[in-house]
Order: C-alpha cells, then structure tokens, then sequence
C-alpha cells in the first residue's frame, strides 16, 4: 500500500551511503538549545519519539530495550548499588530503571542542557515516569567532565548516557582516555559504569572497537555487549567496566535471581539468560576487538559520520 500523499518522512543518515526512514506523524516540538537541536516527534511506527541533532536518542515504542540493557547489567554485577550516577539521559529514562533497583538510596543525573529535562518532564512522560521528582534524585545542570573534575564524591555505578560524538556536538570529550580515567577515580572499589558505544554493523566498527580499546587504559575489566534496538536502524553495541567485577562471571541463573530480588517491577525486556547471552560476541567482532589500536584522547577526538 503506497503512503499517503501528503506524508513526511525524516531521513536520519546513518554513514555516507545508509540512511533509516520513518515518518513523521506530528512535529510537537522543535528547538535549538545553545548546545543542540532538539525535537519531540510522533514518528509512524515508534510513537513520540526524542530526536537531538538529527539522531533519535529514544521512542515509545522500544525505548525499554535500550534503557533496560543500559542500565541493569552494569547494576546488578555491583553487590550493593547505593550510589549512583547519570551522566546524560535527558528524558529520564535511564533514571527511571535505576530507581528501580531497591538498593539506591541517591541518583545524580548530570545533563548539560537544561532544556532536554525540561521539554522531556512535560513532553515524555511515559520515559521518565516521575524518575525527576523521586526523593532519590538529584539533577545537576552543567558538563559532566567539569563536575567530575571538580567534586570528589564516589559512586557505586556510573552509567553514561550521552549522544553519539558528533564534531562540535556537547559530548565528544566525554570519550576519551582522560574521561574515562576521570571516572574511574569517582567509582568505589566495586564500581561498575555502563554506556551505549555506537552501531555494530561490520562495515560500522571503528566507534565500538575504538571505546573498547580505550577503556581499556582505564579499566582492568571491559565487557563489551549487544543488544537490537529497532529504532536506530542498525544492531548496537554497549560496554561495562569496572575495577574488579567481571560480568562474565555470573551464569543465566544468577541474574535471573538478582533481577527477582533486587529489581521493583517486572522488566519488559531482559532476563537472566539475555543478560548472559548478549555478552557472547561473534567472531568477526572479536577479531575486530583484538586488533583495534586506536585511542579516543583529548587532542585526538573521535567524531560519528554526520
């Protein structure tokens, strides 16, 4: 069936010669921050959706896969997450899973454009669900490196949340080898951090393999993972480090225990046996791993196709 004639449609480029196309039900909202363009669309077959600088960052329909797989490996390999931080995550929803866990007594979201949390608190409910006003939650509006630099508070778990580094993006130093070493220094002895890396396509690696690489000068355990989340049009990669835990180290059973006793509500998403299979990497990823030499560093950036 042909789609209508007056339809609209957003092309969002994913690399120089790919690109994903929804269309575009309602603009409800659309504005450039001092740091980037920000925009709350009814997308065709995802619903309400987030959209900043051209890349959807979350939509109704599958944002729970993403968020969930963010966020609950990376808490539940730590043995008793109290503290924890957010670095990014304007609509909330990466908050939102870890308020879950019964554990948390504080969460600090660090997000430096005001103007995200606030069109998402109004505009996304059903993503953040109250996460912003629950008595655990703290918000603070600036860059994320600058707080780190200049407080000394320790965190159990770190999950970093950010857009994809985009030249002249807000987020493209939050990296890099010196970021990461940063964080390190801000977790507990059994901090874990959590962050999305990018597309996992083959012909897509460089993003994945290079933040691999390079947590690897700040990190003695690097678990890189998987997950498909429809929405960005291509299969996507994530990562956990930590001082001393290795999530590999825990079976299908394990999890499935943690989740039932330290999660509130059921997840829609995740189960033991997906948070141990999605850490089993195929081949060609793993020889990609093994052989990456590049470092993401402060005077040597890395930058997304954009």
């Amino acid at each position: 069936m042909d789609p209508p004639k007056n339809s609209k449609w957003f092309h969002e480029r994913l690399g120089p010669s790919e690109g994903h196309v929804h269309e575009v039900k309602t603009v409800l909202f659309s504005k450039q921050t001092p740091f980037q363009l920000i925009e709350v669309v009814e997308l065709g077959d995802y619903g309400r959706s987030l959209i900043l600088d051209g890349k959807v960052q979350s939509t109704q329909t599958d944002e729970f896969i993403y968020h969930e797989v963010l966020v609950h490996p990376a808490m539940l390999v730590h043995p008793d997450p109290k503290r924890v931080m957010v670095i990014g995550g304007g609509e909330g929803a990466t908050l939102r899973e870890v308020l879950r866990h019964r554990s948390v007594e504080r969460a600090l979201m660090v997000d430096i454009d005001r103007e995200v949390v606030e069109v998402s608190r109004a505009m996304l409910p059903e993503f953040h669900a109250g996460a912003f006003d629950d008595p655990r939650t703290e918000l603070a509006f600036e860059d994320a490196r600058r707080w780190l630099e200049t407080h000394d508070q320790v965190f159990d778990v770190i999950i970093i949340d950010l857009s994809d580094p985009i030249e002249e993006g807000p987020c493209y130093r939050l990296y890099t080898r010196e970021f990461y070493r940063l964080v390190n220094r801000r977790l507990s002895p059994q901090g874990t951090i959590a962050l999305q890396s990018g597309s996992v396509a083959p012909h897509d690696l460089l993003n994945f393999s290079a933040i691999y690489r390079t947590l690897l000068t700040a990190f003695p355990v690097v678990c890189p993972y998987l997950a498909n989340v429809p929405c960005f049009g291509l299969p996507w990669g994530f990562q956990m480090a930590s001082k001393v835990v290795n999530p590999r180290a825990y079976s299908a059973a394990d999890y499935d225990k943690m989740i039932a006793r330290r999660i509130q509500g059921e997840l829609k998403y995740l189960t033991g046996e997906v948070c141990a299979a999605q850490m089993a990497l195929p081949k060609h990823l793993q020889a990609r791993l093994a052989s990456e030499t590049r470092l993401i560093e402060d005077d040597a950036p890395l930058y997304i196709y954009h």
